[in-house]
């Protein structure tokens, strides 16, 4: 895309929301173009996609219901979520010959987690300032929300899948997910704290963990607390916080986990 036709867009662009601000009817009937500058995205994206294929992969449903009813994204990212199961699964199922069911789907499930590819979102596409919302979830902080950005994320593997059929969409998700799922092969009780401290702790005879949950703060931007207990013992072994129930049990969960193992490995005797 040229330089003049960035400059077009951003000008279609500004006159568009001033007219939303005034009520303009014009606006409602009109479809969002691309923000200025989607060169730089379709290039770390690996893939050209059409402008309006991608504005409707940018586009979040906070944004098309104050608009009245244009096409959001979540189709496109039902559709990439897809693809991006199908290759990370068909990658991980090649190059892992002599790795089981069970630690094939815990790698898989956190190469595609939403932490991870809201980090991928940030690192590699930077793909915050794109993303069509409406007035409430921008001021809200959505462009950096972890739930936004990997659903959009897979909204964009989906438009690409679209054009371009499952080879493009293979092409995609080997350039933004084959560094991290390289890096979840090596990281051993961190692909899943929860089921790594539930066999730590009945190896270690001590029952099966369980979570308290504690929430606080407003309701748009709540914090959770996770307690961890062992067995029929009142005791707290560990606490996080994160900004999800899944969040802060999993920290607390890593906590946990590495105390225990601290523990066992004060109890072994030395040689």
């Amino acid at each position: 895309m040229s330089q003049q036709e960035h400059k077009e867009i951003s000008n279609q662009s500004a006159s568009e929301t001033a007219s939303a601000s005034t009520g303009n009817p014009s606006f409602v009937a009109s479809q969002p173009k691309a923000p200025s500058g989607p060169d730089e995205l379709l290039e770390a994206l690996g893939s050209p996609v059409s402008p309006d294929l991608l504005v409707h992969a940018l586009t979040h449903r906070s944004f098309a219901n104050e608009h009245h009813g244009l096409p959001n994204n979540e189709r496109l990212e039902f559709l990439g979520d897809a693809v991006l199961e199908l290759v990370s699964t068909e990658t991980l199922f090649r190059i892992h010959p002599d790795m089981n069911e069970g630690q094939l789907a815990k790698m898989r499930a956190k190469a595609v987690s939403e932490e991870a590819l809201s980090a991928i979102a940030r690192t590699k596409l930077k793909l915050g300032p794109y993303i069509l919302l409406g007035h409430g979830e921008s001021a809200s902080g959505g462009a950096d929300k972890d739930s936004i950005l990997c659903d959009t994320v897979e909204a964009l593997i989906g438009a690409v899948f679209v054009e371009h059929g499952i080879e493009g969409g293979r092409k995609v998700v080997h350039r933004l997910v084959d560094d991290t799922l390289a890096e979840v092969a090596t990281e051993g009780p961190a692909l899943d704290w929860k089921t790594s401290l539930t066999v730590k702790a009945n190896h270690m005879n001590l029952g099966e963990p369980h979570y308290r949950m504690k929430v606080s703060g407003p309701e748009y931007q709540q914090t959770f607390t996770a307690e961890v207990m062992l067995g029929d013992s009142p005791k707290i072994l560990a606490s996080a916080e994160g900004s999800s129930k899944r969040k802060a049990q999993l920290a607390a969960a890593e906590v946990a986990w590495k105390l225990l193992d601290a523990e066992k490995s004060q109890q072994q005797p030395q040689s």
